[in-house]
């Protein structure tokens, strides 16, 4: 970021909005405000968009992970001498990426070919077919700038590396040779009770009682099996933590949560006349998703500036209120209002006093906010490890893989026909979330050895190795004792891995303050809660106006029936 091209000033100098990042929730904010008729200069210190949300060629993910990961450094006091009324607070940095491990085992491979890779920097993600993002891009015109393609199932794991697929319909379920009759009967009651109750039928309605009741509790209370209680909970609703213990289960899943998240999946399947599944995955990467807001928000006049960094706020002198900000060209941009990056904090300077309101009010911005961590890790192989199938989803649901999991943990292979790597290639993405980093590789690692042949020759793997042993879970000796011919196709050779990157990312929340800070990609596998958060802030910031109005779809194609499938 020291070299800063030698950019003309910008002008105007005044606008109602000034966004700086380009990560989703900060693109989805520009373009809504844009549609809003507000004035809008959004600016980003990298020369791609997305931030933290972006897809980035495989040399340069490391380095965006490391300059990310770093303490910042005490703010300078701002000059005496400044001849304008305002007084500058630096920004500083919050290092929201730790214990960031990249293993190279075929470099000559790998090298040569950088830039024909777009890996997610906040992977595992999916769109369900029928959710709000999905509903966002065809209401809004934007999904004319993605293209996506169907992920083609959905895979329960355990540690003898068995992959077992999810019966998440009707059909799916009679097809499936993994459950017996009494089984079969006994989901499809349950999804027909699911169906009627969704569908208004008094007569098999779900009681007020049973909706507020843990989603856990139902699924017993209608005597479905381990097996598919664990499918239910984990592979369809999605649940974070545990279910059946209270004691490590931070977000406990109502039945009413449980049935709406069933309801969305059931919707995704065949909604889209080429995704046969619930899931789609944009071509080229989850980083099409912020630039494509970007380019919504450009047709509605909103400039952009990239590879321009932002190097302090201005404040009032006397009041303390914010006026605007000071850019690495050395010019002062003023506006009503500033979004910011999840990236970016603002300290008071040792020695200073600011007026009373901005010094209250600089403490709560500059918190950290955490939530917590979540885990992530990106490999790269050069075989599938379902050999007949692409792209798909795995969940290990907690407990299935060592007995101290408490979380879920979630795999995404991506193939090249996504345009994310050389052609015979494959990406998976892994995340779970933790309490620190030290459980969040041990939750990683126990994946990788499950499921992937990690070479010798490589310093970190000692690492992987001796962490693996300590979990006391032994995956890799119970993955070669097990058996063949199991739905895993075990007796298949177990990828081997070419390239990974393990770290653990920060999760905090949005802000809204006298300057907003938007979230950190959260551990979920789409973009509800984050576009629900994004949302609040947009209302916030502009309580009078419209998010996204109908009248604003514009389809310039006139494709009456929009989709965003390829």
């Amino acid at each position: 970021m020291d070299d800063i091209p030698p950019y003309p000033p910008i002008d105007p100098t005044t606008f109602d909005l000034i966004v700086i990042g380009t990560g989703l929730p900060e693109s989805i904010i520009a373009a809504a405000s844009s549609t809003a008729s507000k004035s809008v200069l959004h600016l980003d210190p990298y020369p791609f968009y997305g931030s933290h949300f972006s897809s980035l060629p495989l040399a340069d993910l490391p380095s965006f992970l490391s300059s990310h990961s770093t303490s910042p450094s005490p703010p300078r006091s701002p000059s005496s001498d400044d001849p304008n009324e305002f007084s500058l607070l630096e920004f500083a940095t919050r290092p929201l990426y730790s214990s960031i491990d990249i293993s190279t085992f075929s470099p000559n491979l790998l090298d040569q070919h950088s830039r024909k890779f777009n890996l997610d920097v906040a992977g595992p993600r999916v769109f369900f077919c029928a959710d709000k993002s999905i509903e966002l891009l065809l209401r809004t015109g934007t999904n004319q700038y993605m293209e996506f393609k169907s992920v083609d199932a959905t895979f329960v794991g355990d540690n003898k590396g068995n992959l077992w697929s999810v019966p998440d319909s009707r059909a799916a379920i009679f097809k499936d040779k993994s459950l017996g009759l009494v089984e079969k009967n006994k989901l499809m009651r349950f999804f027909k009770l699911v169906q009627g109750h969704l569908a208004g039928e008094q007569d098999i309605k779900i009681s007020e009682e049973d909706l507020q009741s843990p989603f856990v509790d139902f699924l017993n209370k209608m005597g479905l099996p381990p097996k598919i209680k664990s499918f239910i909970l984990y592979a369809i609703a999605m649940a974070d933590y545990d279910q059946e213990d209270t004691g490590v289960c931070r977000d406990l899943l109502k039945t009413k949560d449980g049935i709406d998240q069933l309801a969305l999946y059931n919707a995704s399947i065949g909604r889209f006349q080429n995704a046969s599944g619930a899931f789609l995955y944009p071509i080229y990467g989850q980083g099409e998703l912020s630039q494509a807001f970007c380019r919504r928000a450009a047709v509605k006049g909103c400039l952009y500036v990239l590879r321009m960094p932002v190097t302090a706020l201005l404040v009032d002198k006397d009041t303390g209120c914010y006026k605007g900000v000071r850019l690495a060209s050395g010019q002062d941009i003023f506006s009503q209002k500033l979004i910011l990056d999840p990236t970016f904090k603002v300290t008071l300077p040792s020695g200073s006093s600011p007026p009373l309101p901005l010094k209250e009010k600089l403490p709560f911005f500059s918190l950290k906010d955490d939530k917590g961590k979540i885990a992530r890790g990106i490999c790269i192989t050069k075989t599938s490890l379902k050999p007949d199938i692409s792209n798909f989803l795995v969940v290990y649901p907690p407990r299935s893989l060592f007995p101290e999991q408490v979380t879920s943990i979630r795999l995404l292979q991506i193939a090249s026909n996504l345009a994310v790597c050389l052609p015979g290639m494959f990406v998976l993405y892994i995340s779970a979330l933790c309490n620190d980093d030290d459980q969040g590789k041990k939750l990683i690692h126990a994946v990788m050895n499950t499921l992937l042949t990690v070479p010798l020759d490589s310093e970190s793997n000692a690492a992987v190795q001796s962490e693996t042993a300590e979990n006391g879970s032994a995956v890799q000796d119970e993955t070669s004792e097990s058996s063949s011919g199991g739905p895993s196709d075990s007796g298949e050779e177990k990828p081997t891995l070419l390239w990974s990157a393990l770290y653990s990312q920060e999760l905090t929340l949005g802000q809204v303050d006298f300057i907003c800070s938007t979230p950190m990609p959260d551990g979920k596998l789409n973009y509800n809660d984050l576009i629900d958060t994004t949302f609040k802030i947009f209302q916030e910031i502009y309580p009078g106006e419209e998010f996204f109005p109908e009248t604003s779809l514009e389809n310039p194609e006139g494709d009456g029936d929009a989709s965003p499938e390829t």
